[in-house]
């Protein structure tokens, strides 16, 4: 097969090579080892983070992830009595634009592993080329020893035959000889010496020649050895590449997916701006005049509960004045007998006889009962509200102002809304229980709110100088209706999707003394 990297400078063949000479290959691991640590290192980016790391990113990426759902969910609770598919949309675009960040990131860090890996791969297949050329050289050079071998070999033979049958020497000895004719020579005898001495310079280069091969064929092996292990380890990274291009190329689709949901979203809002800064105006203005509904009634729940309150002491106090002065009557008339007494036991003492005593009228002593001053307004906790909900469910919006959460969505210039109560992410049908003792104020599917689908208000009256009233909007149905008392803890509602809803939650408002407050503060 062929091993390819994008970025290196040409293709390595990887066919089975031959068998590796065992005694030699401790000297060829020390040379990979490097290369192996090289791979080990420019692969770095493409193996799992160690576990903590994994632990400590997953944990990130939750509480991230938590984040953008609250945002989220707090975008379509601002939009919850506008629009259902608009809340949506907004919503989704807040997701959207929060996830991009993300995506891009993931998709930077998929693109550095590709470099990496490819690097490596380039690097690796220049190691094969260079091992390769080095094979070539070791290979050439064999052959060519070879060559010298044979010839030294037929050169011997021939020196030793012509030695054994003629007795001197052959035509082309007097050229390895330096010499232009054997008659040149002294006599036969120094032929025959120098012959034999030519002959054992042959075999002696014959045997330097032979051991020379020997260790051109133990570099060879080690040569091959080490250009199977490059080439096992060339396709190793070639296929980390194909993985990291692949990881690239999945991320680059996340990232190019939100951009264009994203910009389709927001096109879809800025199109329906007009129509969604008026009907955040007309949810606002009845916004108001619920406000204001709810602040006259406990406006007059309050100024009856005061005049409950002056009445009482009135009576206290006109209680208190008439045993003020029957005490002082009674005390006027026990002085007016002493009195009688005293002056009968004088007259009988000087011998005269009695004569009666008539008392002065008795005159009531003058009271002005204190001016009533009524008691500064107690805790709200008095009220003891309790949970609407049997169960743990959760909080998926709370109370509180909100920033624009989209750049189509300005709220009429003001930046900013009220989130005036708290979103419980119940499921349609949970039952919803009274939290206190009060009055059903309006129930059922009414225009109080636009988007508000079946309402529930209750009264629970004033305690300590408090008034307070709960809200539920979006249920699927309301069991109790307007004038009728309700004890705590009764069932009254069941939660729902009704009116512009996004989803089945519950809507819960708590208004004390005219104003929304945050309803955990009192639960």
């Amino acid at each position: 097969m062929n091993v390819e990297s994008s970025g290196g400078n040409g293709q390595v063949e990887s066919p089975r090579l031959g068998r590796a000479v065992p005694r030699h290959r401790t000297a060829v691991r020390r040379v990979l080892l490097g290369i192996s640590t090289l791979l080990a290192v420019g692969l770095l980016g493409l193996v799992p983070a160690a576990q903590a790391d994994n632990a400590s990113d997953k944990a990130a990426a939750l509480e991230q992830q938590a984040q953008l759902e609250q945002q989220a969910n707090e975008v379509q609770s601002s939009l919850e009595f506008v629009d259902a598919g608009i809340a949506k949309s907004a919503a989704d675009l807040v997701t959207f634009q929060g996830q991009l960040p993300g995506a891009q990131a993931a998709l930077a860090g998929a693109e550095a592993r590709v470099a990496t890996a490819t690097g490596v791969v380039s690097s690796l297949t220049a190691r094969i080329d260079l091992a390769q050329q080095n094979k070539d050289k070791i290979t050439a050079q064999i052959a060519t020893d070879a060559e010298k071998s044979t010839e030294t070999k037929a050169m011997i033979g021939q020196i030793a035959a012509q030695s054994y049958k003629a007795g001197g020497l052959p035509p082309n000895l007097t050229l390895i000889l330096g010499a232009d004719s054997p008659n040149d020579l002294a006599n036969s005898i120094d032929l025959a010496e120098q012959a034999l001495r030519s002959q054992t310079a042959a075999l002696e280069a014959l045997t330097a020649q032979k051991a020379t091969n020997q260790n051109a064929q133990v570099r060879l092996a080690a040569v091959e050895e080490e250009i199977k292990d490059l080439k096992q380890q060339a396709e190793t990274a070639l296929a980390a590449e194909q993985v990291a291009r692949n990881q690239a190329a999945t991320e680059k689709a996340k990232v190019d997916k939100l951009i264009s949901d994203s910009a389709a979203l927001n096109a879809t809002l800025e199109a329906e701006k007009p129509r969604i800064q008026a009907k955040l105006q007309a949810v606002q203005n009845e916004k108001d005049a619920v406000a204001t509904q709810i602040a006259e009634i406990q406006r007059k729940e309050r100024e009856a509960a005061e005049a409950a309150a002056r009445a009482e002491a009135a009576r206290l106090a006109k209680i208190e004045e008439e045993r003020r002065i029957e005490a002082a009557r009674v005390a006027y008339e026990q002085e007016q007998a002493r009195i009688a007494q005293e002056k009968a036991n004088a007259q009988a003492n000087l011998g005269g006889g009695g004569s009666s005593y008539t008392p002065p009228p008795f005159v009531p002593p003058t009271y002005t009962p204190p001016p009533y001053v009524p008691p500064a307004p107690g805790n709200p906790s008095a009220f003891g509200l309790q949970h609407p909900f049997a169960g743990n469910i959760p909080i998926t919006s709370g109370f509180g102002w909100r920033q624009t959460p989209a750049g189509t969505i300005d709220f009429n210039g003001t930046g900013s809304y009220l989130h005036s109560g708290i979103d419980f992410g119940a499921t349609c049908g949970t039952p919803v229980y009274a939290p206190a003792d009060g009055v059903v104020q309006i129930a059922g599917q009414t225009n109080v709110v636009y988007g508000g689908g079946n309402v529930l208000y209750i009264s629970h009256g004033v305690v300590q100088g408090n008034a307070l009233m709960t809200v539920f909007y979006h249920n699927s149905s309301v069991i109790v209706s307007a004038g009728q008392a309700v004890k705590q803890g009764q069932l009254v509602a069941y939660s729902g999707n009704t009116g512009n809803s996004t989803g089945c939650h519950a809507h819960f408002e708590t208004w004390l003394n005219g104003s929304p407050v945050d309803p955990m503060g009192l639960l």
